[in-house]
């Protein structure tokens, strides 16, 4: 991904998000652009217009932290977005290799057995890893069970993104789907800032691009976040709507992955479907075995 193409569609788009208004700035008839003009930004951000029309067409080579954050406070940007424009301020630099852990790839990853023992320790919930380009890569039974229609994808590692837009079965496991595309996009986004050189995300990137309109608006759209917790609306097709929340936890032994643990509330009707599903993959782990063993 050209690191200057992203500075420049990245600050474009969070400046056409911001009224004049809402930057405490007088309303002007007849403006010619959506949100700020790049004057009112330079000036809000105590730089000139020149340097700042400078920033914007993807020079952010040695910027200094004070100048990126005075932008980011006059652009308004929340705590993702500013992550995310000093992701792309170190790439620009060539930094970010040397400043992150080296990661590795999906298919270079295995799931330690001490790891495996720990989600399988979670037993009322699906808990499972997974990296910035939403590759599942180790999970308990219920986590499998609860994404049986990803894991029922031919690719390996199962990909949450590429069920979402390449799969029609996902409009109905998620109720929301549409706030569940824009989340799993941002996700994306976000890690392509911050490892900028991935292939496999590249790949990705490339492969929803092409087979999906969905995906390539929202990929235009540059939006971030941090996906760290919330509630989410399900419809499993063995037990229905579930409502669950999740926190996702960065795990600091294998930089880049996130550990996640989807819970429901005690008593609701989402734990008796929750009950359910790990009923319905215990009996589906006893069947397998079953023929394994016939076979045998």
């Amino acid at each position: 991904m050209d690191n200057r193409t992203e500075v420049r569609e990245f600050l474009v788009s969070r400046r056409a998000k911001i009224s004049p208004e809402q930057a405490g700035l007088p309303a002007c008839p007849n403006r010619r652009v959506p949100g700020l003009r790049r004057s009112e930004v330079a000036s809000l951000a105590g730089v000139s217009i020149e340097y700042y029309s400078k920033l914007e067409r993807g020079s952010l080579a040695g910027v200094s932290p004070s100048v990126l954050n005075a932008i980011a406070r006059a652009l308004q940007l929340d705590n993702a977005e500013r992550a995310h424009l000093f992701d792309l301020a170190r790439a620009a630099d060539g930094s970010s290799t040397l400043m992150r852990p080296r990661r590795r790839t999906a298919r270079q990853w295995s799931v330690r057995p001490s790891l495996q023992w720990a989600l399988d320790a979670v037993t009322q919930g699906p808990a499972f890893v997974r990296n910035g380009r939403m590759d599942l890569l180790a999970a308990n039974r219920l986590a499998r069970a609860f994404y049986a229609e990803v894991y029922a994808q031919p690719q390996r590692p199962a990909n949450i993104a590429r069920h979402t837009f390449l799969d029609e079965k996902a409009h109905r496991f998620y109720p929301d789907w549409d706030i569940a595309a824009d989340i799993c996009v941002a996700i994306l986004r976000t890690e392509a800032g911050r490892d900028p050189h991935d292939k496999d995300l590249h790949d990705l990137v490339g492969e929803l691009s092409t087979r999906s309109d969905e995906f390539r608006k929202r990929w235009g759209a540059h939006n971030v976040r941090h996906h760290g917790t919330g509630a989410k609306n399900f419809r499993h097709h063995i037990v229905g709507d579930l409502t669950l929340a999740y926190e996702g936890l960065e795990m600091v032994a294998e930089p880049g992955l996130t550990l996640t643990i989807y819970t429901a509330e005690p008593g609701s009707p989402s734990e008796d479907a929750l009950r359910l599903l790990a009923s319905w993959a215990a009996s589906q782990e006893t069947d397998t075995h079953a023929q394994n063993a016939f076979t045998e």
